[in-house]
């Protein structure tokens, strides 16, 4: 089993810049892909940035050159650095991994961070 919290959502005022982190812990083999989703209210949930184990990261065009998702192997942790928010922005965002269990590959999701951005 893979646990991932996040941590960095709060408020913050169009133009603003938020710092979101999440780190795995439990007991796998290894971490493979990891992202960042988000859902706003009353919308699906939607992809937002995703990052493979090597560092390729992909981006939604929404937040193309707005965010920027790192990851720290080491720590297990993905990071995502949002600038120049707008409204459209706020949702809650959800961390995503794909662990693998010594040839068993299973996706887990943290709980989620609230994320406001006000006008």
């Amino acid at each position: 089993q893979v646990r991932l919290v996040e941590s960095g959502g709060g408020l913050v005022q169009a133009g603003g810049s938020l710092r979101l982190s999440c780190a795995a812990s439990g007991s796998f083999f290894s971490i493979n892909a990891m992202s960042w989703f988000r859902q706003a209210p009353g919308k699906q949930r939607e992809l937002v940035a995703s990052i493979t184990k090597s560092g390729t990261p992909n981006y939604a065009n929404s937040v193309e050159g707005r965010f920027t998702i790192s990851r720290d192997n080491a720590k297990n942790a993905v990071y995502l650095q949002m600038q120049n928010l707008n409204a459209e922005d706020t949702a809650v965002y959800y961390c995503n991994c794909n662990a693998d269990h010594v040839g068993v590959l299973r996706v887990y999701w943290g709980q989620g961070t609230q994320v406001t951005v006000s006008s």
